[in-house]
């Protein structure tokens, strides 16, 4: 039996299964280890993850997590996995390899990510062989929720936006420069607190505005990580998370102006994740 995490910065999908399938599935708090220690990420899991697992004991865990790109933040939350689960195996990787292999399998594209965060590679259809770095919602993170959400802020406490368009978001968030600054530059999660105003985005999708906006967040992500990668042009690229999910119409046409052919376009890895990982314990013969 293994536990298998699929962890942004909003939230966690864990699910425990065996050779036959899901036997378990819960959702957390979103977990990235870039903004909590080690002790912040273990209380998470005592109090949302192990009350819900009715106390399975997992002999593996495939923890694919937004941040865990590098031996720090990867340590801290093998640390937090090692005291809730003492007996259990952790194998902590980024959650760009949860997309690849959710998204193409064993055949080589390009996969994405757009959700909270964004990131990208080029993959053979074993491994990652390129990566453009995503350098976070400060000085990256092009075309993600945070992304978006930085821009429609942006715009409102620089008075840029239509009045209709501000009062709406105004009054919609409680919205005050003073609001803002504290959730970004005082808050654990900054990027989960920008990202929440992609709903308002979806919600006046259709004011030319916002549509502006969307698309230019998409031009800005094809621009600096798709078109990067050889053979972009010739390879499907595809793409995980909510954004790209809920905003595809627009991420379709930004595709079409930089002559790239979009494959497939899911909410969440979580299912190709369940079959790849279902499929090596058929292999080892795992129940």
């Amino acid at each position: 039996m293994i536990l298998i995490a699929d962890s942004g910065s909003t939230k966690t999908d864990w699910r425990v299964m065996d050779a036959s399938g899901v036997q378990e599935q819960v959702i957390t708090a979103g977990i990235n280890p870039q903004y909590l220690e080690s002790s912040q990420i273990y209380t998470i899991f005592e109090g949302e993850l192990l009350p819900n697992l009715k106390e399975k004991n997992p002999t593996a865990i495939y923890y694919y997590g937004a941040g865990c790109s590098s031996s720090e933040p990867n340590l801290r939350v093998e640390q937090a996995l090692q005291k809730a689960f003492p007996n259990s195996t952790a194998h902590i990787d980024h959650d760009l390899l949860a997309a690849a292999r959710a998204l193409c399998g064993h055949q080589p594209g390009i996969a994405c990510i757009l959700g909270t965060g964004s990131n990208s590679c080029l993959y053979d259809g074993k491994n990652i062989i390129d990566n453009v770095p995503s350098l976070g919602f400060l000085i990256g993170d092009e075309g993600s929720g945070a992304y978006l959400g930085k821009m429609l802020v942006r715009a409102y406490l620089y008075r840029e936006l239509p009045p209709e368009l501000a009062t709406s978001l105004k009054n919609t968030y409680n919205l005050t420069k003073e609001s803002v600054l504290r959730s970004v530059y005082g808050s654990d999660m900054p990027s989960t607190y920008l990202a929440t105003f992609a709903k308002f985005c979806y919600d006046k999708r259709k004011n030319p505005v916002i549509h502006a906006m969307i698309y230019e967040s998409f031009s800005d992500f094809f621009e600096r990580h798709v078109c990067k990668y050889e053979g972009f042009t010739e390879l499907p690229v595809n793409f995980v998370g909510s954004i790209a999910y809920h905003f595809s119409d627009t991420l379709q046409q930004v595709a079409k102006k930089f002559g790239v052919r979009i494959g497939t376009i899911i909410t969440s890895p979580s299912e190709g994740l369940i079959l790849y990982h279902q499929e090596l314990l058929a292999k080892i013969g795992e129940k």
